[in-house]
């Protein structure tokens, strides 16, 4: 198994190449200690430091992620993602910013940010969200991780990132797909909240945990909708999933 020179499981494209991510904020020191830190990952890093060098840096790298500061000095982060998206639809997006009020967090994530870290921040925070991230939206391929997983008749082809179920394909987000298979890498197991978040969402959402429940009713309906359920709540403990009993 490859690993960074932090000692975390490589990731790397699904094609094997390294990651691109273009970090975008006008401060040239917080900068370069970012770009530094994914570098140390093994990742592709371009800097930019207004919105309009931004927009021709991706043009160029077509990154994988974007660390995107929300206060530009020629306009804002939310502009940019804008732009960004013109030419990246895929393309992931980490806000910045250094207001910490709901509204801000709530503006970026409806503008279509995929997450957001509050300033100040440790590196730490922002390279493990980064990895959720990618590995959510299948861009990032953990070189450790096998190409195939099965419970029951619950079936995922991790490369292919496809889910049937007896046989019927279950269509699953990001998300939705990366939290079926830390429960399917952990069938007859129950999964707390924390540890569902520490795993698929790479840190500790506080007191939202809602989240989990969110996402696991999701995944409720997609795979056990008009079927045997496999997904059960453990009250007090967390979640489990398990083959259904013949």
């Amino acid at each position: 198994m490859n690993t960074t020179r932090s000692g975390r499981p490589a990731l790397t494209r699904p094609d094997g190449t390294p990651l691109r991510v273009l970090v975008v904020d006008d401060d040239p020191d917080l900068a370069e200690v970012l770009t530094g830190a994914l570098r140390y990952e093994g990742w592709e890093v371009r800097a930019a430091g207004d919105g309009a060098s931004a927009v021709t840096a991706a043009r160029e790298l077509l990154p994988d992620a974007v660390v995107l500061d929300v206060m530009l000095p020629d306009t804002d982060g939310f502009a940019v993602l804008r732009r960004l998206h013109e030419v990246i639809p895929e393309v992931c997006v980490l806000f910045l910013t250094a207001r910490d009020a709901v509204e801000d967090r709530i503006a970026g994530i409806t503008a279509g940010g995929d997450d957001y870290v509050t300033k100040p921040f440790s590196l730490e925070e922002v390279v493990a969200r980064l990895r959720g991230l990618l590995r959510r939206a299948g861009m990032a391929r953990q070189q450790e991780e096998g190409p195939r997983l099965a419970v029951g008749d619950l079936v995922m082809d991790e490369e292919a990132r496809e889910v049937t179920r007896g046989g019927e394909l279950v269509e699953l987000s990001p998300t939705e797909f990366e939290l079926l298979r830390f429960l399917m890498r952990n069938p007859r197991r129950v999964l707390s909240k924390a540890q569902i978040l520490d795993r698929v969402w790479s840190y500790d959402f506080g007191g939202r945990a809602h989240v989990v429940e969110l996402y696991i009713s999701y995944l409720r309906k997609k795979v056990d909708a008009g079927r045997e359920p496999m997904i059960h709540t453990v009250r007090g403990s967390g979640y489990v999933l398990k083959p259904v009993a013949r």
